[in-house]
């Protein structure tokens, strides 16, 4: 057992509602990035794109592609994946002390009230039984602690939330992203655990964000981190 983060990492949660989020949704018949703040859908830059991976049900890779459009990105496995996961880095961001935010690390906004660099993450699951594998290419990752596509809605499901690799204490979950972006559903225990209530029928988006300070860096003085995970609640029948 991992012990939990040490409090000298001194993770900051993100309390800013207005920050955005990453996930997947099939779109006529497409995997599609979506980078947006609860029913926001926004274009985005995609060659931001850092990674995707696609597995089967036994947890081994799948052969994946980006299609990078004009204003989003589109994933492309070789076959219909059991899972389905994407990162992708947004860069350097300050704020200025209008309160604007510019695409940019501290040393082109030397005015700046604070700079970060931001990245983002998803994994999506989409079949009963999938095993998954080590998700150590999400930094921050909300990993089910059971099957979360036989839980059903209304019933709590269990997951673990890990920086690095190592369980986050205190993290708040939002059990409901595109919904009710701003409500917290749960806050994970010492050694990374909490319970989320399946919100949907339909696709869930579970989603977690936080900060690290950043210490020695000339660019940036946090680390922010956004993951989700998404399934559908319930089975659809014709």
């Amino acid at each position: 057992m991992h012990k939990s983060v040490p409090l000298l990492l001194s993770l900051l949660l993100c309390g800013q509602a207005s920050a955005h989020g990453l996930w997947t949704e099939q779109r006529r018949g497409n995997h599609e990035v979506v980078y947006g703040h609860g029913a926001e859908d926004d274009a985005f830059k995609a060659e931001k794109i850092s990674g995707a991976w696609a597995y089967d049900d036994a947890g081994k890779m799948i052969p994946v592609s980006v299609q990078r459009l004009d204003d989003h990105a589109r994933l492309q496995p070789l076959r219909a994946p059991a899972a389905l996961a994407v990162a992708l880095d947004n860069g350097a961001w300050s704020q200025t002390p209008d309160e604007q935010w510019v695409n940019a690390g501290r040393s082109q906004v030397p005015n700046s009230t604070r700079s970060l660099h931001t990245y983002k993450y998803s994994l999506a699951i989409f079949h009963k039984g999938a095993k998954l594998p080590a998700l150590d290419k999400l930094r921050l990752a909300i990993v089910p602690q059971s099957d979360p596509l036989a839980v059903g809605p209304g019933k709590p499901l269990r997951v673990r939330v890990l920086v690095d690799g190592k369980p986050a204490k205190g993290v708040e979950l939002i059990g409901d992203y595109r919904s009710m972006p701003h409500d917290v559903s749960a806050t994970t225990d010492a050694e990374g655990y909490a319970e989320v209530k399946v919100r949907n029928d339909g696709l869930n988006i579970i989603a977690a964000s936080l900060y690290v300070p950043v210490k020695g860096d000339k660019e940036i003085d946090e680390l922010g981190f956004f993951s989700s995970l998404t399934f559908v609640g319930s089975e659809h029948h014709e």
